[in-house]
């Protein structure tokens, strides 16, 4: 188990991930699954300090990262498939959008209506800052 003294000496992303966990428990409804953008973390951060201590840490299964690590490290460029979804808004003014996020998930989006977008709700959904 981690004692206060040792996460003091934590390196910093594994302690930015153990925060969002932490807060992410906090303010969950219920028996909620974790969000796949907090797994990516997880299995990001189990990368670079290893399974058992990300798992011990993290207070997650470790059946279940070492499983999302393993599909990482299996799949193209060790990211998780993307899925596509197209969008295809009334009218004929052509515009794209490309977002990149930190850990490195792409969207490229081609609108025909660029105003009828919430560009700052796609925004904050993107990166996991809310909706």
């Amino acid at each position: 188990m981690f004692t206060r003294r040792k996460r003091a000496t934590l390196p910093f992303k594994m302690e930015r991930v153990r925060q969002r966990f932490e807060h992410w428990r906090r303010s969950r409804p219920h028996f909620s699954p974790i969000p796949e953008a907090l797994w990516a973390l997880a299995v990001e951060v189990a990368g670079e300090q290893g399974v058992n201590a990300t798992a011990q840490l993290l207070h997650l299964n470790h059946t279940a990262l070492q499983k999302r690590v393993q599909a990482r490290k299996e799949s193209p460029h060790g990211r998780a498939p993307a899925a596509f979804v197209e969008l295809v808004p009334p009218g004929l003014s052509p515009c794209t959008i490309e977002l990149e996020n930190t850990q490195g998930a792409k969207m490229k989006i081609h609108l025909a209506n660029p105003q009828a977008l919430d560009w700052v709700a796609l925004g904050r959904h993107f990166w996991g800052t809310g909706s």
